[in-house]
């Protein structure tokens, strides 16, 4: 077994030479060195719209079509024209929903979860508001922590249009069985679209296997530069009518991008792809880039764990401390690292203003899990303290921070 590399994956990232610690990996991660490079590199050789003669222009054309065909491949999709890109996941979620939408109204239903970031959700919620649709509310497990089958059968009916939900929750940590949740909507006749920003940083997507009709992600949150992206069945994409201007592309994957294309961010979205493939690489990875994607999350993942239940079990230590969230150790296959928690007498945020100050990164709040922390019974502007770690944390940090609420939750 290869031994996780971690001082070369840290040397890999500029911002981790800072004295500060980066638990706050949920809300973003810090971008490797070649993330760097790509964005600069763009911005001096390809400093240009696209569709040009000249040369610049031409590798701003390049630099387009590579983040596409980098997105499928990260993504496990067949072609850069299944992925659009944008400004952020929500506003790609209200797009689409806004273009899906114009084909639904009165007697149609479609189905948003008490989990979800508020980016799978108001986009719907508005959506259905506009053109009159029934939204019907999934709930969770509260004794599994996630969504189960059961709890979206009764939902499910000939009038279900679309299924909206979380591969991993932003704020519990939950993975769900989603292969198995979108089995059951495809069986009603449903598109299903998958929020799978909080996954994607810690597992590996495929969605082929999935079998949903759309999935988002946020490049920021593995890697990578502030962008969404979204991967989408190409017959759909191809179908789907786009608000955009009427001289923009008609085919995808233009048709549903607006305006003029980053392509310096573009440049960064490739190359957090290519930081895949590296720690592929330095995690004894072999084979096509694909092979060494899917080397270097599980090497990641393997990494990851223990530093999850170490964290998990030395915040449950603490008098008064509740973890929001699976706390099993035989049950860490279904959980990202994300870690939040709640004290009787402590405020989150509170508690999160005395970490910064002590160079501790962490976030507090409802974290726009909005229906999830009403759904727990939380205080809808404390919420939870939020510690998320990514595959460049360490033991010493995990320690760092548990010490520091040893002292400040007394």
């Amino acid at each position: 077994m290869t031994i996780f590399p971690i001082e070369r994956v840290r040397s890999q990232f500029p911002a981790l030479n800072a004295p500060s610690v980066f638990l706050d990996n949920p809300a973003g991660t810090q971008v490797p060195r070649q993330v760097i490079e790509a964005v600069s590199g763009a911005m001096v050789g390809a400093a240009s719209n696209t569709g040009g003669y000249f040369q610049a222009s031409l590798d701003a054309d390049a630099i387009y079509a590579r983040a596409h065909e980098a997105m499928a491949e990260l993504l496990g999709g067949t072609s850069g024209r299944e992925i659009v890109i944008g400004q952020s996941m929500t506003m790609l979620t209200f797009q689409i929903a806004r273009s899906l939408g114009r084909g639904w109204g009165p007697g149609d239903e479609i189905i948003v979860t008490r989990m979800d970031h508020e980016g799978n959700v108001s986009p719907w919620v508005r959506m259905a508001e506009d053109r009159g649709l029934t939204v019907r509310w999934l709930p969770f497990n509260r004794d599994t922590w996630r969504i189960e089958p059961e709890n979206l059968r009764p939902l499910l009916s000939s009038k279900t249009r679309l299924l909206a939900l979380n591969y991993a929750s932003n704020l519990t940590g939950s993975i769900n069985p989603v292969a198995e949740l979108t089995k059951l909507a495809k069986e009603a006749g449903a598109l299903v679209y998958v929020d799978a920003v909080q996954f994607v940083p810690h597992g590996l997507a495929e969605v082929a296997k999935l079998d949903c009709d759309f999935l988002a992600c946020s490049s920021y949150k593995f890697f990578g530069p502030h962008l969404g992206v979204l991967w989408g069945r190409e017959s759909l994409l191809s179908e789907l009518y786009a608000y955009a201007v009427r001289c923009g592309p008609k085919e995808p994957p233009g048709r549903h991008e607006l305006g003029t294309s980053q392509t310096e961010l573009f440049a960064g979205l490739a190359a957090a792809t290519d930081y895949f493939v590296w720690l592929g690489e330095q995690t004894g990875g072999t084979g096509q880039r694909r092979d060494k994607i899917k080397g270097a999350y599980q090497a990641a993942t393997d990494y990851e764990r223990p530093l999850t239940q170490q964290l998990i079990d030395e915040l449950r230590s603490i008098p008064g401390v509740q973890v929001q969230g699976m706390t099993k150790a035989e049950r860490l296959q279904e959980r990202v690292p994300t870690v939040s928690i709640t004290h009787p007498r402590h405020r989150a945020t509170s508690l999160a203003q005395a970490l910064a100050a002590q160079g501790i990164n962490v976030w507090s709040g409802h974290n726009y899990a909005y229906e999830l922390a009403r759904y727990l019974g939380l205080d809808e502007r404390e919420g939870v303290l939020r510690i998320g770690l990514a595959h460049y944390n360490t033991a010493a940090e995990v320690d760092r921070i548990v010490h520091s609420l040893q002292r400040l939750l007394v």
